[in-house]
């Protein structure tokens, strides 16, 4: 009835429930990823319900799969996300797939035998990723290169309902010219490229640097269409944008009769770029404008998805207080998309709840989920779950259907942090709540960094379980699948059980955060250390026996088993390990400096001296940073001018737009180092620049008895970001793109130095 080899369905019940192009998501990812085992599995279609799945071996057939999957699951996240993510290729195979890159075609041949077969279901129907915010400080300048590994991660991992973004402006400013827009009056309101999120949002309208570029805007789009392509090839469903309300506020002339207001303003931004105009929902322009985007969406994109993100009141407080006006706001808004798609779910985060606790009382917030008719039309999105729950204040969203998530990382920062004994237990006890409306788990932070891989993992991983996962197993065998050589040395997996109990046990809801470094941010003398909430900077473990302890097991794993130094995933770790080491001397080294420099028996010689070793170690950083091709910030820069079609200045605009979200973040600082990295050409380009100047002035005034002006160094710092975004990446002395030195050989120096 089957071929035992090629890669072949059999469809034992209700053949013809089968979608004549299923088989392309589990051929296009076979192919991409493992194309040696493209003839060795085989699929049985079972009656069932649930996302749930059987793996065995094939019966008379030597190194043959056999998947039996369930009915009611889509089939390419039954073989893409069941079978390889939580069974056969991860615990029998011992392979897995990163943001490093993909391990799977290192999946033995022949197959290895299943034994006693596999099982597995969901505990929740939806498996969620993505923040609005992501596709601005991670994914603003990627190609669909890049796309295609993480959306193969998503789709491995068990992701079923990812956000999609990309080309939302294309959409809208055809739906604005519908209505009597001109171009002059939408160029005015849509900001650049790595702010698009935020005037998605309705924190800013308008650009800095220059004005949203219609070669842009169409480039967007037909990535877009590649991106939602693929998701829906992968058996996702997309979560895809619709109309929110906010427009250019030549609507108030074009449409003086109609009912709209400026929202507030939003992290000290000028007026002219922020207090966006809102069109009310209530009023009949609003259904009209709707109706014709999603419209024009699904000429685009086909009749892909009824899932529609809408945040209307993010960081920005409603017009009025009033519950019926809160009320009216939701009803109006989901009425449109009802209007537009009949079957149309919203999709909202409950971010707001929480940023602006004081105005969203338990009554507001009642009133304003309850203009949304049937608790499942509704899908919000908790999204500080592991630190700051909002389901549980609000009595499960009222009803509403929600979903568990961990958003951990703010504006992409950098720093080993986590807490992996809530975010097993959070989603669990959450969804044994009585009368919980819980209804998925995902991830949600605002930059998708390299690092904290772990953190991620587990949190999707527990999706797949209805009790909590043991952390010291699960972490032995991630470890395992991470650094896939024969005999891996035990100080490997020592390294990180060490972790998992210190470093990723951090049960403070006030500092769980990815760590921000201090050297990342404009250099003081009071505001940078012991810094609680987003940006947290305080360190809650003893580096020397965690961080240090851990590096030195994996500089001895590595002369163990040198073949762990050509495993990417191990020379990441070399490095992130590292880097965390570095980031955590120099605050201590800080500290120290502070107390020098305000002793009052203290001399011009000590401050100097400890000024010295703070611009050690961020020589160090960057040496380190430089030697591993995911901490460059060429890359950023080069993945940003590529869409510039060989047009210097078109290119140069992008490049500022890059820049200037790492560092300034407005055009005069208004959330300054909030997207900070740690890469190589930012360590040793922009923050050393900082710190240098800072240093010298300290010595300067220790010198001559001169009073600290905190002012004046706030405008230094200022012009000194001004200046280095307006630069062109390769015009200065020593930036060049690519890696340059050994990992290993600079980790060796460094604990030499800094152990």
């Amino acid at each position: 009835m089957h071929s035992p080899l090629g890669l072949t369905l059999l469809l034992v019940l209700y053949a013809a429930s089968v979608s004549a192009g299923s088989l392309d998501g589990i051929y296009g990812i076979v192919n991409r990823r493992i194309p040696q085992h493209s003839n060795g599995f085989t699929f049985e279609l079972t009656n069932g319900t649930g996302d749930a799945f059987v793996v065995s071996d094939t019966r008379g057939h030597s190194g043959g799969i056999t998947v039996h999957l369930s009915l009611a699951i889509n089939m390419e996240v039954a073989f893409i996300s069941l079978i390889f993510s939580f069974s056969y290729v991860t615990e029998i195979g011992g392979v897995d797939i990163w943001w490093t890159g993909s391990r799977l075609h290192e999946l033995p041949s022949p197959l290895p035998s299943v034994g006693a077969p596999l099982t597995g279901s969901s505990i929740v129907p939806y498996r969620y990723h993505f923040n609005t915010v992501t596709f601005g400080y991670t994914t603003a300048f990627w190609t669909f290169d890049k796309w295609s590994l993480l959306l193969d991660w998503l789709a491995l991992r068990g992701v079923n309902l990812p956000l999609a973004w990309v080309g939302y402006e294309a959409i809208l400013i055809e739906t604005f010219r519908e209505v009597g827009l001109t171009d002059a009056d939408i160029r005015s309101f849509l900001s650049g490229p790595a702010f698009q999120p935020w005037n998605r949002f309705g924190n800013i309208q308008g650009a800095w640097g220059g004005e949203l570029p219609m070669q842009w805007v169409n480039d967007q789009l037909a990535l877009q269409k590649q991106i939602v392509a693929r998701m829906v090839e992968l058996g996702m469903t997309p979560i895809l944008p619709s109309f929110t309300g906010f427009v250019p506020r030549a609507m108030t002339t074009l449409s003086p009769n109609a009912s709209i207001v400026n929202g507030s303003q939003w992290s000290g931004f000028p007026s002219s770029l922020t207090n966006v105009t809102f069109l009310e929902p209530f009023d009949p322009l609003f259904p009209q404008i709707q109706k014709s985007f999603i419209a024009k969406q699904q000429a685009a994109y086909g009749n892909v998805s009824h899932f529609y993100t809408l945040d209307q009141y993010n960081e920005n407080d409603p017009f009025s207080g009033n519950t019926s006006y809160l009320a009216s706001i939701t009803s109006n808004t989901f009425a449109s998309l009802r209007e537009a798609d009949p079957e149309a779910i919203w999709v909202m985060q409950g971010w707001l709840f929480f940023n602006s606790l004081a105005f969203w009382t338990d009554e507001r917030v009642e009133a304003f989920l309850g203009g949304v008719p049937e608790d499942d039309s509704m899908l919000i999105l908790d999204l500080y779950s592991e630190a700051q729950p909002q389901w549980n204040r609000t009595n499960s969203y009222f009803g509403k259907s929600w979903v568990w998530c961990e958003l951990h990382d703010f504006g992409g920062n950098m720093g080993m942090e986590g807490n992996l004994p809530a975010i097993i237990t959070g989603p669990i006890a959450s969804l044994n709540w009585p009368g919980s409306s819980m209804k998925g788990i995902g991830l949600s932070m605002e930059g998708q960094e390299l690092g904290n891989e772990i953190v991620y993992d587990i949190v999707l991983d527990q999706a797949w379980s209805p009790s909590a996962l043991n952390i010291s197993g699960y972490v032995e065998k991630w470890v395992s699948r991470r650094y896939p050589v024969k005999s891996l040395p035990p100080a490997a997996q020592k390294a990180w059980s060490l972790l998992s109990t210190t470093v990723y046990n951090n049960q403070n809801p006030n500092t769980q955060a990815t760590i921000k470094s201090i050297f990342e941010k404009a250099p003081a003398l009071t505001g940078l250390a012991n810094i609680t909430g987003h940006h947290t900077t305080i360190i809650s473990y003893d580096t020397n026996s965690t961080v240090l302890t851990a590096l030195k097991l994996l500089v001895q794993a590595s002369d163990q088993n040198r073949a762990l130094k050509d495993i990417p995933e191990f020379v990441f770790d070399m490095v992130e390990f590292s880097r965390q080491l570095l980031a955590n001397r120099f605050l201590d080294t800080y500290g120290a400096l502070v107390e020098t420099y305000n002793s009052p028996v203290s001399t011009p010689n000590q401050v100097s001296s400890l000024g010295d070793v703070l611009l050690d170690l961020l020589q160090d950083v960057e040496t380190l940073l430089a030697t591993n091709e995911n901490y460059l910030l060429s890359t950023w820069i080069s993945d940003a001018r590529q869409w510039d079609h060989g047009n210097a200045s078109y290119g140069s605009y992008l490049e500022y737009n890059a820049r200037n979200q790492l560092t300034l973040w407005g055009p005069t600082g208004e959330i300054n180092d909030y997207a900070s990295k740690q890469w190589s050409g930012l360590v040793g380009g922009y923050y050393q620049t900082r710190w240098q100047s800072f240093l010298s002035y300290l010595v300067g005034i220790k010198t001559t008895g001169e009073a600290y002006n905190a002012t004046l160094i706030a405008q230094d710092m200022l012009a000194i970001g001004e200046a280095w975004d307006r630069r062109t990446w390769g015009t200065r002395q020593g930036e060049t793109s690519g890696t340059k030195g050994d990992t290993f050989e600079v980790v060796t120096s460094i604990l030499s130095r800094w152990a």
